[in-house]
């Protein structure tokens, strides 16, 4: 199989901009997925019709296991048939209520997958990211860093790249000098997740489901781009969900487009 590279993410997401203003339909998901050993699938975390797309994806893709960006190794134990499809008593077990992310009833209908597959957990601690803040990706990093590049500098473009990135996410109001740390942080979270989906694809063979913010999603420099970095035969697919038709190419393999969540201002604690 062949590995996706940001040259082609990008092909693929200009053809599906083309055939499809409003993005991709799950049918052209699946079958654009075909063939690939990781399919990565992107959300805007509390937007729920991305979940119901990516449950949609998950009934007819036929995955072997599921990665989540949500919770560790540890919780993704707790994720057995016989309470995966419990809500309630899931919810409970993982303690979702303190863990920061959105209602559990937007994931809920994915967990309820672990009824019929592995689930793997790939949530970086708190310990952990801020090691990587402070000292690196590569020193807190449990595995093999060197085979995801963490003990390499990133390109200077690529650097600065990431820092806007970071910025913008911050609606622009962190000091500059931290900002490496923060990409120090992602880049810690995207080679726990490339980690966990490649052990889940030699455990249980292709095709193994990632479900993750679509920033880890990207193929520029994302999961995929550690993926085709550790294990250039494995195809990756990775789409993004957006809540907005991009202006400009992204780099996903294809793109869906929902309506805005109904949120307060994320920048208003900034102020």
């Amino acid at each position: 199989m062949r590995p996706v590279r940001a040259g082609f993410a990008l092909f693929l997401a200009l053809a599906a901009t083309e055939v499809a203003a409003e993005g991709a339909s799950v049918p052209d998901i699946l079958a654009a997925a075909a063939g690939a050993g990781v399919v990565i699938l992107g959300e805007v975390h509390d937007n729920p019709a991305h979940h119901v797309t990516q449950a949609e994806v998950l009934a007819g893709l036929g995955a072997t296991a599921i990665v989540f960006e949500h919770i560790t190794p540890a919780q993704a134990a707790l994720v057995t048939p016989g309470i995966a499809a419990d809500a309630a008593a899931l919810a409970a077990a993982l303690d979702w209520d303190n863990s920061g992310w959105p209602d559990f009833a937007n994931y809920a209908p994915l967990f309820a997958f672990g009824a019929e597959v592995p689930v793997y957990g790939a949530l970086v601690g708190r310990e952990a990211a801020r090691g990587a803040f402070d000292g690196g990706a590569a020193a807190v990093f449990a595995g093999d860093a060197g085979r995801f590049g963490l003990d390499r500098s990133l390109p200077e473009a690529e650097q600065a790249a990431r820092e806007a990135e970071q910025m913008a996410a911050h609606c622009d109001a962190l000091p500059p000098e931290i900002l490496p740390g923060f990409v120090e942080a992602q880049r810690l979270r995207d080679a726990a997740l490339a980690e966990a989906a490649l052990a889940a694809l030699e455990a249980h063979g292709a095709p193994v489901a990632v479900i993750t913010g679509n920033g880890h999603a990207r193929a520029d420099w994302g999961v995929p781009a550690l993926i085709a970095l550790a294990a250039p035969e494995v195809a990756v697919f990775t789409l993004g969900q957006f809540e907005a038709v991009p202006e400009d190419p992204v780099p996903f393999d294809l793109f869906t487009v929902a309506d805005p969540a109904d949120r307060p201002d994320p920048c208003a604690a900034f102020r």
